[in-house]
């Protein structure tokens, strides 16, 4: 069975609720990176390691950890704290990710943890949530379980990935998505399962937490 983590960064926190839903869905290894752990600690988490060059992190919460949790302190400036703990995953084996905390107040930050998932894109399998979506990166030929009326948004890079789609309302037809030109933004399922097809590239789809999150279709996602 493929290992499964969380990874909290130091951005917006969810709610405490989605750590209950991802604990049900197996996702009970906690990993914080950097000033994740002040995060944690608010939301009276116990993180199973805390990884980072530590410029972030309440010194009083790292004291607190301590007797409980694995601290790892990088000093490293060539990877973010998030990388690192990404690198951390895959030295250990783990490889279905959900990022948190990982959008906030500074579009730069934002921006880079979104190239992260592409970076990262063939040794691990990562998705983002934050507030009411959820993000991922995917390739080849896709399929998933969802509603019909649900809002399904693709995303594509440049010219040469080409995307076909069954049982979206506004089909695409083996097109591109080029970012600054064209993208699929509030589509909407008239199907129960989705197929995709994409070729010569990587796309992001974003879905509603709610329902991923009410209808477990995370497992199947």
């Amino acid at each position: 069975m493929m290992k499964k983590a969380v990874i909290l960064a130091n951005g917006m926190p969810p709610a405490k609720s989605v750590f209950r839903f991802l604990e049900k869905s197996g996702y009970d290894f906690l990993i914080c990176a950097d000033g994740g752990a002040n995060s944690a600690y608010k939301l009276r988490l116990l993180p199973n390691v805390i990884i980072g060059d530590f410029d972030s992190v309440n010194q009083a919460v790292l004291e607190f950890y301590k007797p409980d949790t694995e601290i790892i302190k990088i000093s490293r400036q060539n990877d973010t704290d998030v990388e690192k703990c990404l690198k951390y995953c895959i030295k250990h084996g783990i490889a279905d990710i959900i990022l948190l905390g990982v959008t906030g107040d500074r579009l730069d930050h934002s921006y880079c943890n979104l190239g992260i998932i592409l970076k990262y894109f063939n040794k691990l399998k990562i998705k983002i949530i934050h507030q009411k979506s959820v993000l991922s990166a995917h390739t080849g030929n896709v399929m998933f379980t969802t509603f019909k009326g649900e809002t399904i948004s693709l995303y594509g890079f440049d010219k040469k990935t080409k995307i076909q789609s069954n049982g979206l309302k506004f089909p695409l037809k083996n097109v591109p998505l080029p970012f600054g030109e064209r993208e699929s933004t509030s589509n909407v399922a008239i199907k129960d399962k989705i197929k995709l097809t994409v070729n010569g590239g990587k796309i992001f789809i974003v879905r509603e937490y709610k329902v991923v999150s009410e209808n477990g279709f995370l497992k199947l996602y």
